[in-house]
């Protein structure tokens, strides 16, 4: 429950977090509605949607995605 946690809150009086947390928010919301039991999610579930998270491109990151930002390498989004 600790990453859930991570993703769907900001730290207190860190305001330049707010932004990408609602982005963030709304990348989960799209998969899993408000008031939904997160503790009944599968581990394969959480992974999906964390690879979601994790490879769509942010505007903050200059078009990068989080994984490229954190691998340091490139990675081709085209099927």
């Amino acid at each position: 429950m600790g990453l859930i946690n991570r993703l769907l809150f900001a730290k207190p009086y860190a305001s330049y977090q707010r932004g990408t947390n609602e982005n963030t928010n709304g990348i989960i919301r799209r998969t899993w509605p408000k008031k939904m039991a997160l503790g009944d999610l599968t581990k394969e579930e959480v992974w999906e949607t964390e690879l979601l998270i994790n490879t769509m491109p942010r505007k903050v990151l200059g078009g990068r995605t989080p994984l490229e930002v954190y691998t340091g390498k490139s990675i081709a989004l085209i099927a």
